[in-house]
């Protein structure tokens, strides 16, 4: 599989206009440009050129942002403002909290400054033909004029703020997971000096994030779970989600919740059909196994961390599914020995297919294994083998493959072309989740051989 990373660049046009030409120059470019190319590097243009003594702040001071621009502006009668501004919508100015129109010079008068886009106009000629004619129409002079505009941090989007702050040449990270109330944050060293500031920049431009956190180690294997440190707001990390329609409440430090697979729970949940079985080995807090029991499917749910365990109970009460789950707090291995086993040969004999997921990358491959031998061989069992869906990470430079050949391994059968690969998601650089699906064979599942490959989930 191609693993494709991709960057999306933004063209620059250039101003070969006069008239306001002076008056741009100041802030056309942003001071992140560097001097280490040969030539002059052209970035996107920005209205906004934060002062120089914002750079390397690491506790916010909103008002050192503020800072004063000069941009064009036409003079429109008030009878005509709704028709003139509508006509130059491509031409006006466009930033967050800036109003396009703002009252003219004198007290009372019947005409508004309508405020343009200093990077689009430039003088009266940078109108298009379109807008030239529309003014024209309405009685409105071309002639434009100077307004200072005082921008603050309420104007500013967050990149604006961070790109202004950290060191020039180092990454701006703005992008974050949303659980709830919740923002979380994967650091690089070089930002952590500035982690406060960045936590409270994004909980003031992000409307309803009330706490923002930051990951401090790995997920731990066992139980699926991160440290992390408030960077910034209250520190409640009990979170309320709704994904696909079906709402979810968890602590998020203690369990394990990922916005980014939404997708992916959807995908295989619509796999599954009322009267169908539903084994998730590894259920989290119940985002596969709420909404199969939803679609009327049976379903048998288990977490080895018993705060998955607890808020998986809860969920299910939540949606008033109670009835519709069992819920077990095993390690997989003997939830598949164990509950899976008892009501498998019952579920082989019926019409209804059988699923089983096993949605812990790290590790769930290697508990493949649990299925040798699983069954005593009768002859009326093997008309419906379960279906498993199995998660793994593949730093390989064909995941398809690895994932495949690992899977094969584990369950002591050889699975190509025998199974599909899914590709989830890239968690990180050269790192992908896949996901293998294949239908339990039946001389895996009754072999004789019970050999126990592979360790715990402990």
């Amino acid at each position: 599989m191609l693993r494709i990373l991709s960057r999306t660049f933004e063209s620059v046009q250039s101003q070969t206009k006069l008239g306001f030409a002076a008056v741009l120059q100041s802030f056309l470019f942003s001071d992140s440009v560097s001097s280490g190319f040969v030539g002059r590097t052209v970035m996107e243009p920005k209205l906004y050129r934060p002062p120089p003594e914002v750079r390397g702040m690491t506790s916010l001071d909103k008002d050192a942002f503020t800072r004063t621009v000069t941009v064009p502006a036409l003079q429109v009668p008030t009878g005509v403002l709704n028709k003139v501004v509508k006509s130059l919508k491509k031409s006006t100015l466009q930033c967050p909290g800036v109003h396009r129109v703002v009252p003219g010079s004198e007290e009372g008068s019947s005409f508004r400054l309508v405020l343009l886009d200093p990077h689009r106009v430039s003088s009266a000629s940078s109108f298009s033909e379109a807008e030239a004619e529309a003014l024209r129409s309405f009685g409105v002079s071309d002639e434009l004029q100077q307004y200072d505009l005082k921008l603050t941090y309420d104007n500013l989007k967050t990149e604006e703020v961070l790109e202004a702050v950290l060191p020039q040449g180092q990454d701006v990270t703005s992008s974050f997971s949303r659980v709830g109330h919740i923002a979380h944050m994967n650091l690089r060293d070089h930002q952590l000096p500035y982690k406060n500031l960045i936590g409270q920049v994004i909980m003031d431009k992000n409307p309803g994030i009330t706490c923002v956190v930051n990951k401090t180690n790995m997920i731990d294997s066992t139980y699926r779970n991160f440290k992390m440190e408030v960077l910034a707001g209250e520190e409640n990390m009990v979170a309320k989600v709704k994904e696909n329609g079906v709402t979810y409440e968890f602590d998020f430090s203690r369990v394990y919740w990922n916005p980014r697979l939404s997708t992916e729970h959807q995908r295989v949940v619509q796999l599954v059909k009322r009267g169908d079985a539903v084994f998730d080995v590894f259920a989290g807090v119940g985002p596969f196994a709420i909404p199969a029991a939803r679609l009327g499917a049976k379903v048998l749910a288990n977490d080895l961390n018993p705060e998955s365990y607890r808020w998986l109970q809860h969920n299910c009460k939540l949606n008033k599914l109670e009835s519709k789950v069992q819920t077990f707090n095993l390690d997989g291995r003997d939830f598949i020995r164990g509950p899976l086993r008892r009501e498998l040969p019952a579920l082989l004999k019926g019409e209804s297919a059988v699923h089983v997921v096993m949605n812990l990358p790290a590790l769930a491959l290697e508990f493949l294994d649990a299925f040798r031998g699983l069954l005593q061989p009768e002859p009326t069992c093997d008309r419906n083998l379960p279906t498993v869906h199995c998660y793994g990470f593949s730093k390989h430079d064909d995941p398809e493959a690895d994932v495949v050949q690992r899977a094969s391994r584990s369950l002591g059968f050889p699975l190509e072309n025998e199974c599909s690969v899914h590709f989830v998601r890239n968690v990180a650089p050269n790192k992908d989740m896949m996901c293998v699906r294949f239908t339990v064979p039946k001389d895996v599942l009754y072999c004789s051989s019970k050999t126990k490959t592979g360790e715990k989930q402990t």
